[in-house]
């Protein structure tokens, strides 16, 4: 089936960044927007555009009848839900393919067994992925906590299994606190989610955070496309990835590799999707699994030289894997700094009027943002605004690079993360790449206290 026009769900980068994929393809695109984004610049360049709703997201880019009336309006026969936002919903998946529209995405099914985490690590278990030592679904009741926690160990973590961004989750060091932490978790868990329901996971004193980029055809075949090292993490907010892991070997990567892309294609899986592991003395350990794009997907673009909108596209379409996982090959090093309105220390929103935008360039530079001179950063959203990623032909010249590019990077107006980044990348220990989940957390706070 021959995909002819998009509706693009989402906004700001990833908005523009799927149009562009299409307009490669030849594929029309339609731009949906809030009253606060009639002037973004996805909906400057789309072929049409419709106004969804005012700014608040539950009444627009949350609002599924309205996304799905752009649609049929507009004569779209597709929808690219790009991330976040209703990207990992089961139930619009659903709706979109009730309406005759291609969903470019997973197959609902499967957005719905990986959004639910205990059930997610149920179906890792089965199709060979390692895991945490833990409770094997929910904890129901605090003798069921209790038995979990002794048999893994303290410290031990309380996770909710609807949960995501840090909410829900607890770290118990000892038996004492347990049922009040788990009471916590819940709660916040209620709140944050509708669903209190929680599960055990012995606690990884210092790891990574390693994940693993997999397609799958849908039809049984899969491949990955090697691994991202997220550790750099505040709050459990991802700041700067970077491909391939400095810590991994190839050997490694082999493997790893090899067992995801087996257990997506025994799942029969369709699209993009990410695995994410915890990394420690060797191990690897499933976290948990997005199904969908990842912001940080640049820097798998950058060394394997595969556009992934446009494998999702293709694929959504019912065309087979553009590539077969020996015709792979991984080259150079890649680096992605999210950059975000908010001041670079105290990370407080700074929202405002773009009153001077220059992007850096040169061989091997990427930005990827919607901004422009001109343009007013609204504060209903999400604070980031841009995403540099710099690819070099090995980790070194990667971060030289970068270097370069972040002080060519200009952005008036408003208050950025960009001075972070360039602290940051200076630091030796990042140079190193020894690092793990905890060390800019550790770092930052360092650097307040200095």
């Amino acid at each position: 089936m021959t995909i002819k026009k998009v509706l693009i769900a989402n906004r700001g980068e990833i908005a523009l960044r799927i149009h562009r994929a299409c307009h490669e393809m030849g594929i029309k695109t339609v731009a949906v927007h809030s009253t606060a984004d009639a002037d973004a610049m996805h909906v400057r360049l789309a072929d049409q555009a419709v106004c969804i709703g005012p700014p608040a997201a539950a009444d627009s880019y949350l609002n599924i009848p309205n996304i799905i009336s752009a649609a049929e309006v507009t004569g779209a026969d597709a929808i690219h839900p790009g991330y976040g936002f209703l990207s990992e919903n089961a139930r619009f998946a659903e709706i979109v393919e009730m309406h005759n529209l291609i969903w470019i995405g997973p197959k609902p099914e499967h957005i719905r067994t990986m959004g639910d985490k205990v059930e997610a690590k149920r179906t890792a278990g089965a199709l060979g992925l390692p895991l945490v030592p833990g409770s094997p679904g929910a904890v129901d009741t605090i003798e069921e906590a209790r038995e979990v926690a002794d048999r893994c160990g303290y410290p031990v973590l309380v996770k909710a299994a609807s949960g995501g961004g840090g909410r829900g989750m607890k770290v118990v060091p000892s038996e004492d606190q347990l049922e009040t932490l788990i009471s916590q978790a819940r709660s916040e868990a209620k709140a944050a989610f509708g669903d209190d329901t929680v599960y055990i996971e012995k606690y990884l004193g210092d790891p990574r955070h390693i994940e693993f980029q997999v397609f799958g055809d849908g039809k049984g075949n899969a491949i990955h496309l090697g691994e991202r090292d997220c550790s750099l993490q505040r709050r459990h907010q991802k700041v700067l990835e970077e491909a391939p892991s400095p810590v991994i070997s190839a050997e490694q990567r082999e493997r790893m590799g090899g067992i995801v892309a087996k257990a997506m294609a025994d799942m029969g899986y369709r699209g993009a999707g990410t695995i994410e592991f915890l990394y420690e003395n060797g191990e690897f350990f499933f976290i948990e699994m997005n199904t969908r794009l990842q912001v940080e997907h640049p820097v798998t673009e950058m060394i394997t030289g595969m556009d992934l909108v446009r494998e999702q596209i293709r694929i959504a379409g019912g065309e087979a894997l553009s590539v077969r996982q020996e015709e792979l090959q991984f080259r150079g090093h890649a680096i992605e700094c999210r950059i975000n309105a908010e001041d670079p220390r105290t990370f407080a929103p700074s929202p405002g009027l773009v009153s001077g935008f220059h992007a850096p360039g040169g061989m091997h530079v990427r930005v990827d943002s919607g901004l422009y001179a001109g343009y007013r950063v609204p504060p209903y959203y999400d604070s980031m605004i841009a995403k540099l990623i710099v690819y070099g032909r090995d980790r070194d010249g990667c971060i030289r690079r970068l270097k370069r590019a972040l002080e060519e990077f200009v952005i008036q107006g408003v208050t950025t993360t960009i001075p972070l980044h360039q602290k940051l990348i200076e630091d030796p220990e990042f140079k190193s790449g020894d690092y793990t989940i905890k060390w800019l957390e550790e770092w930052l706070a360092k650097d307040n206290e200095a």
